[in-house]
């Protein structure tokens, strides 16, 4: 055996090592994070002439550099919107790379986009869409959003008096960012309806009603939210997709972080409207436990997406040959180039089944409901609004905003929690608040009582 090959069964055991430790602590350590100046002192020059050897580079890796990183499956990691992928999902997140799948084509990756494809149906099921929907994986909730506001535009471009005007999307203040950047891209304007709260049939009507003859020529697309980041809220989804059939406007659902509630029957209800969508964003690798990166778009009508976003080229032509046909997920979604990355999740899904994760979901509103009770009773501490999903806002009485970031920096620098703040409008005045956003399972009460008590 040649000695390179040595050297990589070594370094292959070393990685397993050190794959099989990390997936079986549910409390890795809260890195933090250091600067590049600290971290260049720290580890030196790692790519050089000859190389710095496969052990000497793992070991400043494991040994420096992941501390300086923050696990996103801490279960006091409740900023953001965390994740928590299963160790399944883990662990064939390995696999799907050392697979080598090129996920574009069938011809090329039958095998692996068949797995997608049955974890693809279980989500469309989940909406409620129609027969016929259905989607693709894709690098995330930005990517998914652009997929779909790209076939809405060339949709509605469809008709000629539309080609050479600029597009116009309208959302909620409280819709998430990437739209509003999504749609800089494709060079629409957006206008908001101003409410960091769910976005009403009513509301939107009046911004309707309100626009001038150009901009309701160039109005296209309605972009509602099924879930919020901020504080999980969801609009009117069957009001507004009311008015998008009555105007003749793309229903767009951002469902990135909220849409894996839909697999609670608890919160099912909230969500009704979803399944008169045009087209649907859920992020697998938020609340469907998978690995980053790992987002979905679902259409109610996929050859739209594929008159929009199939690519031609001389040397792509063998992929759509008659011996070569099936599913090409790069025909419905902006990325040519993609791994299998639903692989991971389908096989968690295959391991654990679909009730597990019914359960995991409803575990991260039953952890919101009780954070909710713990502020509630607490004399220093109460609700900004009620729980919604698995987000809490609540605020320490008497805190200015420079109190909860010296609260957030302490925490963190201690290795104890990261929670950070975020701004809400009270009485229509912003105000910096303290977020939970709870989606490990893993999470305690006991870390949510030790958190709250970091506040006295």
């Amino acid at each position: 055996m040649h000695n390179i090959d040595i050297e990589v069964v070594e370094m292959t055991l070393d990685v397993m090592k050190y794959a099989i430790n990390r997936m079986t602590h549910t409390s890795p350590e809260l890195g933090k994070p250091k600067s590049e100046k600290e971290l260049r002192e720290l580890v030196g020059e790692t790519i050089t002439a000859d190389g710095i050897g496969g052990e000497n580079a793992f070991g400043l890796f494991k040994d420096v550099l992941v501390k300086a990183t923050v696990p996103i499956d801490h279960p006091r990691h409740l900023a953001f919107v965390p994740a928590a992928p299963t160790r399944a999902a883990i662990m064939f997140d390995l696999v799907t790379s050392a697979s080598s799948i090129h996920g574009a084509y069938w011809m090329e990756g039958a095998g692996g986009i068949f797995c997608e494809n049955e974890a693809m149906k279980w989500l469309v099921s989940l909406t409620g869409l129609p027969k016929g929907a259905f989607g693709v994986f894709t690098s995330g909730g930005t990517a998914a959003n652009l997929s779909a506001m790209v076939t809405a535009r060339e949709n509605w471009r469809k008709n000629p008096e539309n080609r050479n005007v600029k597009a116009l999307v309208i959302t909620s203040e409280g819709a998430h960012s990437s739209i509003k950047a999504m749609a800089k891209v494709i060079d629409a304007d957006v206008l908001l309806v101003e409410t960091e709260d769910l976005m009403t049939a009513d509301m939107l009507k009046e911004k309707i009603a309100g626009l001038d003859p150009d901009q309701r020529k160039r109005l296209f697309s309605v972009v509602a939210t099924g879930g919020t980041t901020n504080a999980g809220i969801i609009d009117d989804l069957e009001g507004v997709a009311e008015v998008c059939a009555k105007e003749n406007l793309w229903f767009h659902v951002d469902a990135a972080y909220g849409g894996g509630a839909l697999a609670a029957d608890s919160v099912r209800h909230l969500f009704r409207g979803i399944e008169k969508a045009d087209s649907i964003t859920i992020d697998p690798h938020k609340w469907l436990f998978s690995p980053y990166d790992c987002g979905a778009v679902i259409y109610k009508n996929p050859e739209l997406a594929k008159e929009a976003h199939a690519q031609e080229g001389s040397y792509l032509e063998i992929f759509k040959d008659e011996g070569a046909r099936g599913f090409n997920p790069a025909d419905y979604q902006i990325q040519l180039t993609r791994r299998v990355r639903g692989l991971p999740l389908w096989f968690s899904l295959a391991m654990h089944g679909t009730d597990k994760y019914r359960w995991a979901v409803e575990e991260g509103m039953k952890l919101a409901n009780l954070a909710g009770e713990l502020i509630t009773d607490h004399n220093e501490l109460e609700l900004v609004r009620e729980p919604s999903l698995s987000c809490v806002l609540f605020r320490r009485k008497g805190w200015s905003p420079e109190d909860y970031r010296t609260w957030t920096y302490k925490n963190h620098k201690e290795g104890f929690a990261l929670v950070t703040p975020t701004t809400w409008k009270i009485n229509g005045i912003p105000e910096t608040v303290a977020r939970f956003c709870f989606i490990n399972p893993d999470t305690t009460i006991e870390d949510i009582v030790a958190i709250l008590q970091s506040m006295e």
